[in-house]
Formats: structure tokens, C-alpha cells, sequence
């Protein structure tokens, strides 16, 4: 028999793709910076909240370790979207790693994406 498995994704108009997008979330400087990231946040006028990812090379050399920390920063902003499913202010969000991370800080990064988000969320909401 076939197993049949729930497959989670971030569908793509979810997601900033263009540098142009990028920047202008960053060059509005509504961002709050925590130990191991900083975010940035703009309210966009669409229809569901776009997330960009900033890993830098310069900082992970590992491409799968990159490719790693973007899988955890995607699927803890796909389970916040989907807790605040009710929210009229959609916004892009872009979560730029400021350090490298371990095995044993990926809960930490969850839960300083979580409340990072949560923060500024709140002081665009005022």
C-alpha cells in the first residue's frame, strides 16, 4: 500500500525573489536584531504575507548547512502564517542570519525568529 505523506511548503508567490524586493524591505529600516539574526518588516498590500532568507556565504561556508538554517527560518514563518490566519496586515519579512549557528541553537533560532517576528508585528500594529 501507498503511504500517503503530507507535504508542508511555502508556496511561491509566498516568497521575495527579486533583489529589488530585498531592498526595498531593508531601506525602510523597521527591523529588530536579536543574537543570531536580525528582521527586517514592510507592510507589502497583498493578499499573504512573502518571506526573503539572507544567509551569507561569509558567514556559512557550507552550502548545506545554509541550505539547512533557510529550511528552518521557511517552515517556522509557514507555521507563524498559518497561527495568524486572521491578520489583515500582511507584510514581507526578511530574516538576515547575523552569526553561524550549531546543531544545538536551531530551538534557540526558532524561538528568536518567533519573537523577533512577533515584536515588530506588534509595534506595526500600534
Amino acid at each position: 500500500m501507498f503511504k500517503f505523506v503530507e507535504i508542508h511548503s511555502l508556496p511561491r508567490n509566498c516568497r521575495l525573489h527579486k533583489a529589488a524586493e530585498f531592498s526595498a524591505v531593508i531601506t525602510l529600516r523597521y527591523q529588530v536584531t536579536g543574537d543570531l539574526i536580525q528582521v527586517y518588516a514592510k507592510p507589502n498590500g497583498l493578499d499573504c504575507a512573502r518571506i526573503g532568507l539572507i544567509v551569507p556565504k561569509k558567514i556559512e561556508r557550507r552550502a548545506v548547512k545554509r541550505n539547512w538554517i533557510k529550511r528552518i527560518l521557511r517552515e517556522t514563518f509557514r507555521k507563524s502564517q498559518h497561527r495568524k490566519s486572521g491578520n489583515d496586515h500582511h507584510m514581507d519579512w526578511v530574516i538576515r542570519l547575523k552569526r553561524t549557528i550549531n546543531k544545538h541553537e536551531s530551538i534557540r533560532l526558532i524561538h528568536e525568529v518567533q519573537s523577533l517576528m512577533i515584536e515588530l508585528q506588534q509595534c506595526h500594529d500600534y
